[in-house]
Formats: C-alpha cells, sequence, structure tokens
C-alpha cells in the first residue's frame, strides 16, 4: 500500500542519477526564494501580516512550545490519513486555504491550486476575493472536492448571489470568515502603497456577478473608466462591520451546504455561531494579517474546541507550515487545518507544480511525523500526544 511518507524514498532514488528537488523542501527556503522571485508588491501582501506582525511571531512560537511525546511499538506499517469533514472526502485532515488575489503570484491562479489538491485527493477552499470566478474554477477541475469562502459583503442581495453561485458550481460547503470585515493596518502594502483590489485584482467574483453588475452603469469591460467605477462599486460594497450572529440565518435560506465561520478564536463566539445554526468553526487569526498583538491562534484552539463540545467540527489555521504542526493542532482538537502561506510560495515559484511540491511534501512529512510518533492514522492523535512547555 502507498504511503503519503513515500515520497522520501521517490527522492533519494532520484537522487542516485543526480537528480535534486526543484524547489525548496522547508516553508522558510520556500519563503527566501520566493522573495528573489516575486515582485515586491507580490511577496509584501503575501509574508506581511498587521502592523508589527507580532501576530505572525507569536502564531510560530504557539507551535515551538508544543512537543510531540512520540509512542513506539504500535505496529504502524500500514498508515491510513483519509477522513471525511462534513460528507466531503479527504486523502488526509489538509486543506488549501482561502487566499485571494492569487493573479499576484502567478496567471494560473486559483486554477493551479484547485488542480493540484484535486490530483492529490484534497479540498481546496476558493476566496471570494480570487483572481478567478467560480465557475471559471469548476469549469477546470469539475471533479475537484471545493468548497467556498465568503466574504460577506453589505449588500445582501449580493451576498446571497455568491453563496446560491457556489453552490451551483460544486462547492460541497460554505465558510464565512468574519474577521475581515475591514483590511487590518498592513504596513508592508503601505509603504507600497499598493492594494490589488484597486487595479481590479481580487475582484472576479464581483464582476462577474449579476447582482454586481446591476449595481453599474456600465459594464466594466466597456472602457478602462468603467472598470474603475466597477472598484469603486466594489470598495464601497466589501465590508459588512454591521454583522451579528443572527445574520447566519440567512445563510441557511441560501443554502443547504454546510456553513463554518472563519475568524474564531473566542469560546463565546463559538457557542455564539452553533446557536445561530452553523454547522461548525474554524479557529483562526487570518494568519496575523488582520489584528496586531492578538493571541495565538493554536493558543485559542483548545478552548473553542471545549466550547464547541462536539457539536460540529473544528478546523484550525494560522501558522502551519509543517507535518508536526499539522500533528499538534489534532492533538489539541482540530479535526483538519488549512494550510496557506508555503504553497502560495510554491505556485509563485513554479505554479502548479509548485503548489503540488509543496502539498506533497507536507503530507509526506505529516505521514512520518504520525508513524514515528506511533500512530497510523489522525483520529488517533490525541491530547496526550502533545505537551506544552513554557
Amino acid at each position: 500500500m502507498a504511503q503519503f511518507g513515500d515520497v522520501q524514498n521517490e527522492i533519494y532514488l532520484r537522487g542516485l542519477g543526480g537528480e535534486r528537488p526543484e524547489l525548496p523542501m522547508t516553508s522558510d527556503g520556500l519563503e527566501h526564494a520566493a522573495r528573489g522571485a516575486l515582485s515586491a508588491e507580490a511577496f509584501g501582501y503575501v509574508a506581511g501580516g498587521a502592523s508589527s506582525e507580532r501576530t505572525i511571531a507569536v502564531n510560530r512560537a504557539a507551535f515551538g512550545r508544543r512537543r510531540i511525546v512520540p509512542r513506539m511499538l504500535r505496529g504502524v506499517t500500514e498508515r491510513e490519513l483519509s477522513t471525511t469533514l462534513l460528507g466531503t472526502p479527504m486523502s488526509a485532515p489538509v486543506l488549501t486555504a482561502p487566499v485571494g488575489v492569487l493573479g499576484l503570484v502567478h496567471p494560473d491562479a486559483e486554477r493551479a491550486v484547485t488542480k493540484a489538491a484535486a490530483a492529490l485527493g484534497l479540498t481546496s477552499v476558493l476566496s471570494t476575493a480570487a483572481s478567478t470566478s467560480i465557475e471559471d474554477v469548476a469549469e477546470v477541475a469539475p471533479d475537484a472536492e471545493r468548497w467556498f469562502q465568503l466574504y460577506w459583503p453589505n449588500d445582501v442581495e449580493l451576498a446571497e448571489s455568491l453563496v446560491r453561485r457556489a453552490e451551483s458550481a460544486g462547492n460541497r460547503a460554505i465558510i464565512v470568515t468574519v474577521d475581515t470585515w475591514a483590511l487590518g493596518w498592513r504596513p508592508r502594502d503601505l509603504e507600497l502603497a499598493h492594494l490589488p483590489f484597486l487595479r481590479a485584482d481580487g475582484i472576479a467574483n464581483y464582476l462577474s456577478d449579476p447582482v454586481f453588475r446591476s449595481r453599474l452603469a456600465q459594464p466594466p469591460e466597456a472602457s478602462e473608466e468603467a472598470m474603475q467605477a466597477a472598484v469603486l462599486t466594489w470598495a464601497g460594497l466589501f465590508g459588512n462591520p454591521a454583522l451579528r450572529f443572527s445574520d447566519l440565518s440567512l445563510l441557511r435560506e441560501w443554502t443547504d451546504l454546510p456553513i463554518l465561520v472563519k475568524g474564531i478564536c473566542h469560546a463565546d463566539d463559538a457557542r455564539g455561531v452553533l446557536d445561530a445554526g452553523a454547522d461548525g468553526v474554524v479557529v483562526s487569526n487570518h494568519g496575523g494579517r488582520q489584528v496586531d498583538g492578538a493571541r495565538a491562534a493554536l493558543d485559542c484552539l483548545p478552548g473553542v474546541v471545549g466550547a464547541v463540545d462536539g457539536r460540529g467540527p473544528v478546523l484550525f489555521d494560522s501558522g502551519v507550515r509543517c507535518g508536526a504542526d499539522v500533528v499538534v493542532a489534532l492533538a489539541l482538537g482540530a479535526q483538519a487545518v488549512m494550510l496557506g502561506r508555503p504553497w502560495i510560495y510554491g505556485l509563485g515559484l513554479a505554479g502548479e507544480r509548485g503548489v503540488t511540491h509543496v502539498l506533497r511534501s507536507l503530507l509526506a512529512d505529516l505521514d512520518l511525523t504520525l508513524a514515528l510518533s506511533g500512530y497510523a492514522r489522525p483520529d488517533e492523535v490525541c491530547a496526550e500526544t502533545v505537551v506544552t512547555e513554557v
């Protein structure tokens, strides 16, 4: 039976013929390579965080405080990483996180990510702020397991239209992100005076939406002025600071798909969204991009898991970089994790091939870390798998 960890043997065997991996094997190596390959604007947008970027730092530091306690002699010859989450089968408890504006780093953008994830049996999550429309992504990977992430605009008809389009295109769940109704203070972007949305990148799902287009005096493709007017219309509709828990009931009216709420870091908020009809939550601080000085998302995870108390799945993102990080998040109660920056760097360096490299490497690392720690399946990981060092 093939294992994800067999990638390691494949690399070493190819090395006998003088072949080495095209791309770096670590997240730090990928980031370093991407810094030299991407434009300053693209790299700053991906790598940057809010204000002093302390939240990015504590997200990683939180993983550094956790230590896996390996168990021995437990019979791990045959491993099985697959799982099913809210009706979606996955080859491993790993999803590609919803990331906007991927056209900044590679012209194949979301198409490449979706295809790479699908080829490995992973679920990809498409951002509302994608460079590629919902329908275009579905067209290149119609059989892929796809979810859709919603940035809830302040136009309720537009919000409903986005959700219904996602369901019609074959997405199997909706993740509504509630921590980004406005952009955090991001000095790297500010120093370059660069906001891609104002250049009409990252608004493909709006420009292709019938409700959004009905708000425009002219079709955006009519002229440069018409496109700029569309961008300004988008800017006026994007954020919705008035959202409350009760608004989640509207989502239930619009779709029968499972609904998760992303951006949850407090136990009371987790209970609130479940009481309002959500099926699950994603513990996340947006990778440190929204609130500077926030608590590490990983430190928030156990409290949210306790508050959810089995009422629905808890997913996690913010700071995941390697297989051990996935194991730690699972041990603290997550059912699955979402990965972001590493595969974005892979995309920027080598398109779909780069995303595949990063995802295969992570899955191999996860497989081997689980097995060497005494676990044949992710669901065997438990609270006793890790200890926290102060």
